[in-house]
């Protein structure tokens, strides 16, 4: 069992120690180019997190990709052969961390706490009319693990919430729409939008001008999937024009976010650093090792992507 591990911007020992300890006789390593005249190791599969090209090109013999993280656009973007999985995880500790995310920004929105934050600073003694839940709607685009899960938090606070995919998903007290026929209602019942999507050709640009102003007028935005969702002036532009209320943003198209970047000092805006939700470590290597074990057994894995699709 050959492993190869090429994990950008992450320390590779770590994962390296605990692959061995949980797949014993193991021979994992981390990848370094191979020099000009000379014969690369190869390995059977790689545990990946946004690989150059090179990466592939040199590794030939892999069956499949494991990804370390929720998002697998980065690997899309790559040429590749029909036949290498890319193999996702199932949440790795994610889920959790993300519904601790929105949770707070919907209500932190929804209780004005930004509102009596500024009174704190100005000494000021306010109270602010409580606004009904029954039209405080929250809408999820996106209603795969960690959609799902945000959904079934949401509900303990006891919001509307209505998720939106691709396919028809059932979730229960959850009011389901699908496919592109049905974005339009979704939208217009939507007070809240949490954006859970994966970045494809179909998803990318999705928070846009025209979509961003089918929402409910004073509607607030949470993007915690991927920058390039977001067309970042069409959200300026109905923040500007009172449509929109705020948004809490933690992704960008840029990455780290450009210190002239407007959204930084935006009054609606709140900015945090791609930190909604950490791949966990020791979760993420309990999973890729019990796939791999899989593999070696002639068992199905979950999580497979459709290379086309991002899903």
């Amino acid at each position: 069992m050959k492993i190869v591990f090429c994990c950008t911007n992450t320390k590779a020992e770590p994962w390296l120690e605990g692959f061995r300890q949980a797949l014993p006789g193991v021979d994992i390593w981390e990848w370094q180019a191979a020099q000009p005249g000379e014969a690369p190791k190869l390995a059977d599969h790689a545990v990946v997190w946004s690989p150059p090209q090179s990466f592939l090109d040199e590794q030939t013999q892999l069956q499949n990709l494991f990804n370390i993280g929720a998002g697998v656009d980065a690997l899309l973007k790559l040429k590749m052969p029909a036949s290498l999985n890319i193999v996702r995880l199932n949440d790795a500790g994610m889920s959790v961390q993300m519904a601790e995310y929105v949770c707070h920004a919907v209500i932190r929105y929804f209780r004005e706490f930004d509102h009596y934050d500024k009174d704190a600073q100005a000494q000021r003694w306010s109270y602010r009319k409580p606004t009904l839940r029954a039209d405080f709607s929250v809408g999820i685009l996106g209603a795969g693990v960690l959609g799902s899960h945000v959904a079934n938090t949401l509900q303990a606070f006891e919001f509307p919430v209505n998720v939106w995919s691709r396919s028809p998903k059932h979730i229960e007290g959850v009011n389901s729409f699908s496919g592109a026929t049905q974005l339009p209602e979704f939208l217009k019942a939507t007070r809240v939008l949490v954006n859970l999507l994966p970045l494809t050709p179909e998803t990318e640009n999705i928070l846009n001008r025209e979509h961003l102003m089918q929402l409910q007028k004073g509607a607030y935005l949470i993007n915690v999937a991927r920058g390039r969702h977001l067309v970042e002036q069409d959200l300026l532009d109905a923040l500007a024009n009172g449509h929109m209320a705020g948004a809490t943003l933690d992704v960008f198209r840029e990455e780290p976010l450009p210190q002239a970047h407007a959204f930084w000092t935006h009054p609606q805006i709140t900015v945090t650093p791609h930190t909604s939700a950490r791949t966990l470590r020791e979760e993420s290597i309990a999973q890729i090792a019990g796939k791999i074990k899989a593999v070696y057994a002639g068992q199905a894995i979950e999580g497979r992507v459709d290379k086309v699709r991002g899903y």
